[in-house]
């Protein structure tokens, strides 16, 4: 006994008085889960057809399934180098001096990273401080203002409106200030499908010519582009390579989204500071998945050939969708296809994109999730790197809409 108390309920008292003394001031205060995870558990909940997370319902090819395996049995299992593996890093080179005429150096330039996604954050942890103004064009992929803010960085973000999602860049311009670090740009783009212009890039280089200003170029869809357009990488130019970070992926090249292999490409000055945080965040990447991916990459008709596979589906694809009351905006590159419900419901698209899931059975992602201020468009994201009778099974769904 304590005076009157009991010690049981003294020891307790204690314990809840000390449990109400943690505070944490939370550095996202704002972000809750993804709109990913969020409408994949809905359609998991509700057995619906998951068009709306980016990733294939199909296997990834045998062959690469042997490299991989044969790479484990190889004893291929402890530690890569913490910038990667030699035999990816080289392959990497001579895929970007064959597609893009520009030369990085393997030992300097050039790191695997766990994904793209791990790379954007590694590149922004590297280079954002407080303070630092860091422009984006939305929607956006869902990450970037998250990891900005993260490292006290300010988000300037810009709007882009359907169909096209052009950028006007004597806009931008008007966003431009003495602490703008850096730009964070996306081609082709997820969630719109769009694809950078030449005048795009020729604004971008006017803009940040004699600047210190940074370039983040997500390219983790460059081999997703249609209709024999070209991709205009950051690699092709000079007066740009110089000061961007480029990202790139090799789960939507090789459909292999779970293994989580993409790499970085930037100038040996801004690659020694990502490499300073990507060795305490990550270190290094699954050996015997670099292993295998370097031996599979050795026939570059594997990425060569990719865009007509996903042209097929996106042809396929919007001929189906097209029979419904949907309207079909563009898309030039991504696995992705934005349509417009606006005709047939006032709803918001969040709603609305909860009520396919339920009353339906498809799942897409609501583009309002992809801007910060949520913009109301009516616009609902889907994928359709799915099986063919994946796709059709979901348009018949969608048909009675």
């Amino acid at each position: 006994m304590i005076g009157d108390f009991p010690l049981i309920t003294f020891f307790t008292i204690l314990l809840l008085f000390s449990c109400f003394m943690i505070i944490l001031n939370s550095k996202l205060p704002t972000v809750g889960t993804t709109i990913f995870t969020v409408m994949s558990k809905l359609a998991q909940e509700y057995k619906a057809i998951n068009l709306s997370q980016g990733f294939p319902d199909y296997d990834v090819s045998p062959k690469l399934t042997e490299y991989v395996t044969e790479a484990m049995k190889n004893g291929h299992n402890q530690y890569a180098p913490m910038h990667g593996l030699a035999a990816l890093r080289e392959l990497v080179s001579e895929k970007i001096k064959l597609l893009y005429q520009a030369d990085y150096d393997t030992e300097t330039e050039i790191t695997i990273t766990a994904g793209g996604t791990q790379a954007i954050f590694t590149a922004l942890a590297a280079t954002i401080n407080a303070g630092d103004e860091v422009i984006i064009f939305e929607p956006a992929y869902d990450c970037y203002a998250p990891v900005v803010k993260l490292f006290g960085g300010l988000v300037k973000p810009f709007e882009l409106h359907g169909p096209d999602y052009e950028i006007d860049w004597e806009m931008v311009k008007k966003l431009f200030t003495s602490n703008t670090k850096m730009i964070i740009i996306n081609s082709p783009h997820n969630p719109t499908g769009s694809i950078l212009q030449q005048q795009d890039i020729e604004a971008l280089i006017k803009l940040t010519k004699n600047t210190d200003i940074l370039i983040l170029s997500d390219e983790v869809y460059e081999h997703i582009i249609f209709d024999e357009a070209k991709h205009l990488s950051i690699a092709l130019y000079p007066e740009l390579r110089e000061r961007s970070f480029i990202i790139a992926s090799f789960g939507k090249l090789l459909h292999a989204t779970g293994w989580k292999v993409g790499y970085c490409l930037a100038p040996a000055k801004l690659m020694l500071e990502f490499r300073k945080v990507h060795q305490f965040n990550v270190f290094s990447v699954n050996t015997p998945m670099q292993t295998g991916i370097a031996n599979y990459l050795k026939n570059e008709d594997i990425y060569q050939e990719v865009g007509s596979f996903f042209q097929q589906k996106r042809d396929l694809f919007r001929s189906m969708i097209s029979q419904t009351n949907f309207k079909l905006l563009p898309c030039k590159g991504s696995y992705f296809q934005s349509v417009s419900y606006s005709h047939i419901s006032n709803e918001a698209d969040a709603d609305f994109a909860k009520r396919l899931v339920i009353d339906y059975g498809v799942a897409g992602i609501p583009i309002s999730a992809f801007y910060t201020k949520n913009n109301e468009e009516k616009i609902i994201r889907f994928c359709f790197a799915k099986k063919q009778e994946t796709l059709e099974k979901a348009v018949e769904r969608l048909m009675k809409i």
